[in-house]
């Protein structure tokens, strides 16, 4: 009575983690995270101010009222209806920061790395198939000079030693 016993689920989990795309994924995750930190730095630190310059220092006092009067305090609507543009242009600006930057330093790079590799690849298949091509160019020749030896030795009077086969009278010529 032997039963095939399922993977258990912590194997299945193991298999799971152990794959290429989870690792790197995860590592992305990471880099991704600690690399936001660097960008939002950016922003507040730079960014503001420069377009702060116009008014407030930091984008994210700039609002707008939408039910008169705007009490704010505490980073709470106390009255009316505050609408907080400043904080969504501020993180509008990380996101466009965010992209230009992994779009410039990674996906570029990596793209044309990845065409390199594919134009050195084509090369090398094209390589491949010169030499499979001169390959049974030789094969055609020497199959060429075997029919024309054959036509040549079918002219010559046979017996049964030259027509038959290793030893075979009157077998069929090979």
């Amino acid at each position: 009575m032997s039963e095939k016993k399922d993977p258990g689920i912590w194997q299945g989990f193991k298999a799971f983690l152990m794959r290429g795309n989870v690792v790197d994924l995860a590592v992305a995750v990471v880099i991704g995270a600690a690399f936001t930190n660097i960008v939002n730095s950016v922003v507040k630190g730079v960014i503001n101010p420069l377009v702060g310059a116009l008014g407030t220092k930091d984008l994210d006092h700039y609002s707008s009222c939408l039910k008169s009067p705007c009490v704010v305090k505490n980073g709470e609507a106390v009255s009316g209806i505050p609408i907080l543009w400043g904080s969504v242009l501020s993180a509008t600006l990380s996101f466009v920061i965010t992209a230009a930057v992994v779009y410039f330093l990674m996906v570029m790079p990596m793209a044309k790395y990845l065409a390199k590799q594919a134009a050195r690849q084509a090369a090398k298949e094209g390589t491949q198939e010169v030499i499979e091509i001169s390959e049974l160019e030789v094969l055609k020749e020497i199959r060429d000079v075997l029919v024309a030896q054959r036509g040549a030795g079918g002219d010559r009077p046979g017996g049964d030693e030259t027509s038959g086969g290793e030893g075979r009278p009157g077998g069929p010529a090979l």
